[in-house]
Formats: C-alpha cells, sequence, structure tokens
C-alpha cells in the first residue's frame, strides 16, 4: 500500500482545506407569487414549477 514519504507542509494542507467551505445557495424569484425559492424546486408558498400547480399550497391554520 502507498505511503507517503514525506509529511505535507501546514501551507500545503490549508491550500487544499480552502476550497472546503460552504456555500450558500443562490435563490430565484418565484414567477407566480415573486417570493424567493431555490431553482428547479417547487414553490413553497404558491405550489407551482414551471408555471403549473404541482403542490396544492397550505392553508395557514387559524388562531382560536
Amino acid at each position: 500500500m502507498a505511503v507517503p514519504k514525506r509529511r505535507h507542509s501546514h501551507a500545503r494542507k490549508n491550500k487544499r482545506r480552502s476550497q472546503k467551505k460552504i456555500i450558500t445557495p443562490g435563490y430565484v424569484e418565484c414567477p407566480k407569487c415573486h417570493s424567493p425559492k431555490l431553482p428547479h424546486r417547487i414553490c413553497p408558498n404558491c405550489g407551482t414549477y414551471n408555471n403549473r400547480l404541482v403542490v396544492p399550497p397550505k392553508e395557514e391554520k387559524e388562531k382560536g
């Protein structure tokens, strides 16, 4: 089994780890209700995808 002959320096290790970061997802505007949503996903607010109703929207529960 291959084993490294020498250890990696701190700089080399940190350069490799610099690419492992959390990237915030890009949001797009829903064409129907104009709320922010993730691209290529059903809108959680109105339940549409590609200008078609896919999932009926959730009804808000009334207080009381």
